[in-house]
């Protein structure tokens, strides 16, 4: 009887240990599963709390905050602007995806020089071309302004990551009114957004 007890119990045994392996690993697993789960939802939730730059300035480069901040410190609000503070207007800009055709709501007006750039950004992330827009205000140390296309300036806005502290090149130049907007795109809503200028609003129908 002796000699059939113990393999009984050493089976028994090797089955609950087996058992035991099998549940630390099943729950390892699935712990790495959900782990992996959240950070796809991560992913995806930050893709909704930004917007994205239709401009074709890349994907790694094409996030705004949805909240846009003050405006620049030095900057003069337009005395007489086309589109007064609370002005409702339609947006003719394609900056993001969903901007163009989009009602806004004027939430500041101002008199400065305006200027698209291209620049590498400071995070090392893909070349951005032509980024409309920048003020002179959020310029280091531009001197007088206008500058002029093909002028190096380094950034100090924060419109996008990897912008701030970037060296970029002056592409264009306008001294139209440039404006902050209020306005919603897909299912997104985006306050303060820097910038557009005059030629890119239209009267709301």
């Amino acid at each position: 009887m002796r000699t059939h007890r113990i393999p009984s119990r050493l089976a028994a045994v090797a089955a609950l240990g087996a058992l035991a392996l099998a549940g630390c690993t099943g729950g390892g697993t699935e712990e790495q599963g959900s782990g992996h789960s959240e950070h796809g939802s991560a992913a995806s939730d930050n893709g909704g709390s930004a917007a994205s730059d239709g401009g074709g300035h890349g994907s790694g480069h094409a996030d705004h905050p949805v909240d846009g901040g003050p405006s620049p410190e030095g900057i003069v609000e337009a005395s007489d602007p086309t589109y007064p503070v609370g002005t409702e207007v339609k947006l003719t800009a394609d900056h993001m995806e969903g901007m163009d055709g989009a009602t806004a709501t004027i939430s500041g007006a101002f008199d400065t020089t305006t200027y698209s750039i291209s620049y590498t950004p400071s995070d090392g992330g893909e070349p951005v071309t032509d980024h409309k827009w920048v003020v002179h205000e959020e310029l280091q140390d531009p001197g007088e302004a206008p500058l002029e296309v093909g002028d190096e300036v380094v950034v100090e806005a924060s419109h996008m990551p990897g912008m701030e502290g970037a060296t970029a090149t002056i592409d264009s130049v306008t001294e139209e009114t440039v404006y902050m907007v209020d306005y919603e795109a897909d299912g997104m809503e985006m306050t303060n957004h820097k910038w557009v200028v005059e030629s890119e609003i239209e009267p709301a129908a």
